[in-house]
Order: C-alpha cells, then structure tokens, then sequence
C-alpha cells in the first residue's frame, strides 16, 4: 500500500484504470483524475482520498494547441473535464485546489479557483477548497488553512467579497505572510 511507508502520495492520472489503482493502492490524492467515475469517486470518500481537478491545466493546453476561449467551440476535452467536475462534486468526494501551475503562468493561480466556480462549486467552497481543505489534505492544518490563534498568520486581503464573486481574489490590497504584509507594489511593513 501507498500509504504504509508512512509518507502522503500523490498520484497523478487521467485514466479510469489509473485511478482504480491509485484508490487500490491507497494513494492521499489524485491530481487530474479525469477518468473519474460515480463509483470511483464514492470509493475515494469512502477511503478519505481527495481530487486535485488541475482544471486550469487543460485549458492552458487547449489554448497552447489554439483554442481561442470564447471564440472557438468547447474542446470535447474541456467538456469532458467540466463534466466530470460535476460528477466529483455530486459525489461528495474531497476537492483540493491545485491548478498544476507551471503549465500555465506562475502567479496565476487563481485561474483554477475561477474555473471551479464556473464549473459547478460555489465560491465559499472554492475558498474552503483553497485554504482549510488543502491544509487539512496535506496534514499541515496546524500551522495554516485558518485563521485561528497558534496557527501562521497568513491572510488576503482583497477589494471585494470572493464568497460571492471569485473573481475578486485577483483584487489583492495587501498578503500578510507570517505577520508581515507585502503590498502589491513590493512594500513591506508591520
């Protein structure tokens, strides 16, 4: 089993088969998880795994392959994506947030959270999905994921409300990283 050599695994799958052998083998997370099914999703619940969906990473890739988002028609794998992240939600299985950044520009991030809004979670659990769900899926849930005394301070502040509209997590006034803030424009301070 994965997990008996005491260390969390994170397989990465776009496959049915691929992640019945993932769950089988008792992994923590499956990243993409594209081949997701009713079934195998209830199995990850059952057995505490989490879906990291990389919804970002497909478009990122349909893009660099040409699709022009808004112009051209839907990619079949793009729906295929969106569709099985409604299947995940349905299933109650753990969604974490993790856009595979890197296939897509650092520092844009929050591209995932906004596809997750689009395509069926509500803001307020992308926000859980992004904080408090990855702290808990990644067992570090006591040093952040909260706000919560004895925990970092790690805080967002924006300009407008994200559990509404999670395009409002681009509107960032100012991060306090371990009770420091950094301002947009590099400025540090207490």
């Amino acid at each position: 089993m994965a997990a008996s050599s005491g260390r969390e695994v994170a397989v990465h799958t776009s496959t049915t088969e691929g992640m019945r052998r993932a769950i089988e083998a008792g992994v923590s997370t499956i990243e993409h998880g594209d081949g997701g099914t009713p079934e195998l999703f209830a199995t990850m619940k059952a057995k505490g795994i989490a879906l990291c969906p990389t919804l970002a990473a497909g478009e990122a890739i349909a893009q660099y392959n040409g699709w022009r988002k808004g112009i051209d028609p839907e990619p079949a794998r793009i729906t295929q994506k969106r569709d099985n992240f409604r299947k995940a939600l349905a299933s109650g299985v753990t969604i974490c947030m993790g856009g595979d950044v890197g296939v897509y520009a650092h520092g844009d991030n929050a591209r995932e959270m906004e596809l997750m809004a689009q395509y069926g979670m509500a803001p307020l659990d992308v926000l859980r999905s992004a904080t408090a769900v990855n702290a808990d899926v990644f067992g570090i849930a006591g040093k952040v994921g909260r706000v919560r005394p004895g925990l970092l301070a790690d805080l967002l502040v924006l300009d407008g409300d994200p559990s509404t509209d999670i395009t409002n997590v681009r509107k960032v006034r100012w991060v306090m990283k371990e009770g420091l803030i950094y301002h947009p424009d590099g400025t540090t301070g207490r």
